[in-house]
């Protein structure tokens, strides 16, 4: 089952697939390390700026740059792909 659309998506919406995101990133180590690797964000760091607009930004602007990565993950959270724009949209308030 889909998740909302970008349409119905507020900034609440927005943070929950973000941080989901995050949470899908982090259960995989090799995910995990490119990440931190292409963001330059250390895992001291991840505790404390996970809750920031900025981190999870970061997290979306990571996801969409890698269309296989993104992919895998609305499937696996069922979130529709255009969601993960909405979200983006929401988080830095850069347009679409």
């Amino acid at each position: 089952m889909q998740r909302s659309t970008r349409s119905r998506l507020d900034k609440d919406g927005a943070e929950t697939i973000a941080l989901q995101a995050f949470a899908y990133l982090a259960a995989d180590p090799q995910r995990l390390a490119r990440f931190l690797s292409l963001t330059g964000i250390a895992p001291g760091q991840l505790r404390s700026e996970a809750k920031t607009a900025e981190f999870q930004g970061a997290v979306l602007d990571h996801m969409m740059g890698d269309e296989s990565l993104l992919l895998a993950f609305c499937q696996d959270a069922g979130i529709n792909p255009e969601s993960m724009r909405g979200a983006h949209v929401l988080i830095t308030g850069l347009p679409d």
